[in-house]
Parts: C-alpha cells; structure tokens; sequence
C-alpha cells in the first residue's frame, strides 16, 4: 500500500473535547475547550493541557495554577464549538454556552454542572514548547456525575454519557465498546 509524505503535523486523533475551567472563583471564571490533553502519570495521577501563550484563559491558569478539567458529551457539542471559537476576553462564556460554573471542591475554580465527569488539577510545572505551553498538573481531586455510577457495582458507567471527540477538525461522539483492557489474551470458557 502506498503512503504519501506529509509535513511534520499534529496528527494523532481522536481526542477528547474537554472544557477547561479556571479562575479565582466562580465570579473570576472562565472556560476554554481543549483537545490537546491526557494522563501522563497514574501514581501521582498526573495529567496535562497545552494552551496557546495568547489564549484568555492561559493567564488565569497561570496566575492560580489551577484548572478542572471537564469531559463533556454529544449535548454539549455546540457550547464546547462555541467556548473554542470565542473568547472571555469578549464575552461571559457560562451566560452565552449555558453551561453552569459550580464551586470547585479542591480548586479556587469552578467544574462545569453538566459535565459526566470533572478532574481537579494544580499545575507542578509549565513546559513552553512553541506555539503552546504545557501545563503538567496533579490530579487533585475526580468529581463524578452519579447518574453515570451503578448503584449494584459502583462502577462508573463513562459509556453511558454520549463522550465528544475531537479529529481533525470535526466532532465526534465516541461509539460503542469493543472490547475491555486484556480482552484480546482473555482465555475463552
């Protein structure tokens, strides 16, 4: 099969379409959507988002180096779109999306109500890498919706929430489960 030679580029998808929260407090707040974000450590658990130097929100994670991170899903499509194309400098993104700023529980910075699920972080060390900064932070506290948690096993049922994705300039809600961790070494009955 043939290949065609591209340029160096950012071509690792799917990712996920989180929101970002930040701010002093639920008054000083502010939301942006990222894609660029994952786990980098599990024990300390450790994640990272990557903001452009120039963004709103950049300035106020920096000054509380602290942000929650929200997964968001198939409902809240338009307010994620919406969030990543303007900015708080301009308008009050929490009025214009809708969406609903809650007290953050280990962080000055609110989680988002309607978010399946809503990750604490404080930022340890900022890394600039060009056209982005990386802010490497520790996962402070998880904060889990409980209409995604089974009552009989307490597992949380992620699936169940309609998750968005992100690739390559389009949005995606994540499909059905194929298979579980070890799945394909299982030993069959």
């Amino acid at each position: 099969m043939a290949r065609q030679n591209w340029k160096p580029g950012t071509m690792i998808y799917p990712l996920p379409a989180v929101l970002v929260s930040c701010g002093s407090s639920v008054e000083e707040s502010n939301m942006i959507t990222v894609a660029w974000t994952g786990t980098i450590c599990t024990d300390p658990a450790m994640c990272y988002i990557s903001v452009r130097p120039s963004r709103h929100s950049y300035d106020m994670i920096k000054s509380t180096m602290e942000f929650t991170i929200n997964l968001t899903t198939e409902s809240m499509a338009r307010a994620v779109d919406w969030a990543g194309v303007k900015s708080g400098r301009d308008y009050d993104k929490w009025r214009e999306t809708g969406l609903t700023p809650v007290k953050g529980v280990m962080v000055s910075c609110p989680y988002i109500e309607e978010s399946p699920l809503s990750i604490e972080c404080r930022v340890k060390e900022i890394v600039s890498l060009g056209t982005h900064d990386m802010f490497i932070a520790e996962v402070l506290g998880v904060l889990a919706d409980e209409r995604y948690i089974d009552p009989a096993t307490g597992a949380f049922r992620l699936s169940d929430a309609g998750l968005l994705a992100y690739s390559h300039g389009a949005y995606y809600r994540i499909g059905e489960e194929i298979g579980r961790f070890g799945w394909s070494v299982k030993k069959k009955k």
